[in-house]
């Protein structure tokens, strides 16, 4: 509690259904006021730091072209949702057709739920990759309901030393990142402003 506001924290990991499950938990608790979008998000564009983090004004579903507005920080700043973890190519793709600076897997199907229940929407999201980072393809280990499964995912690295220095770095951005967020979301839940 802070306050008289009553604050709901769920995690459910990457994805649409992921998204889906967390708000329909967090509805266990009661009707909701308002939805917040809490995670990492590759960079689209150079000029987004990793380790920072952003509120996007706008997001965007690439897989039903829906656009949502939010509050968010001065300025334009889009974020683009897909289905799965996109590489650098599919990156550079996302930015020329969308114009986004920033991609996830959740926040539009967050923002989607938001406006069916007539309640505000924020998103907050810290860069854990740069747009030229040469990542493993992630997808293939990501289970269903929305996780990593490390064990498979690090034996298929651990047989390729190319992919070890970029995911240290996204490890190290990821942290960095997580404080970022808290500080930011703190602040607003403070004062329901973005700063």
């Amino acid at each position: 509690m802070r306050g008289e506001d009553e604050l709901i924290a769920v995690s459910g990991g990457m994805g649409s259904h992921a998204a889906l499950r967390s708000v329909t938990a967090a509805e266990f608790f009661g009707p909701l006021d308002l939805l917040l979008s809490i995670g990492w998000a590759g960079a689209l564009e150079p000029r987004l730091k990793s380790g920072d983090c952003y509120v996007p004004t706008e997001t965007i579903d690439a897989q039903t072209g829906e656009r949502f507005s939010s509050a968010g920080d001065r300025g334009v700043l889009r974020l683009v949702t897909t289905a799965h973890v996109a590489g650098a190519t599919e990156k550079r793709r996302l930015r020329e057709s969308y114009g986004a600076a920033l991609v996830d897997m959740e926040a539009a199907t967050v923002a989607r739920l938001a406006q069916i229940r007539g309640v505000p929407f924020v998103c907050f999201k810290g860069v854990s990759d740069a747009p030229d980072a040469e990542l493993p393809d992630l997808n293939p280990f990501i289970d269903e309901q929305g996780q990593m499964r490390m064990a498979p995912f690090l034996a298929h690295v651990a047989l390729q030393p190319r992919f070890w220095g970029p995911l240290m770095e996204m490890g190290k951005n990821s942290s960095v990142a997580a404080r970022a967020i808290a500080k930011r979301v703190n602040e607003f839940l403070e004062t329901k402003e973005i700063h």
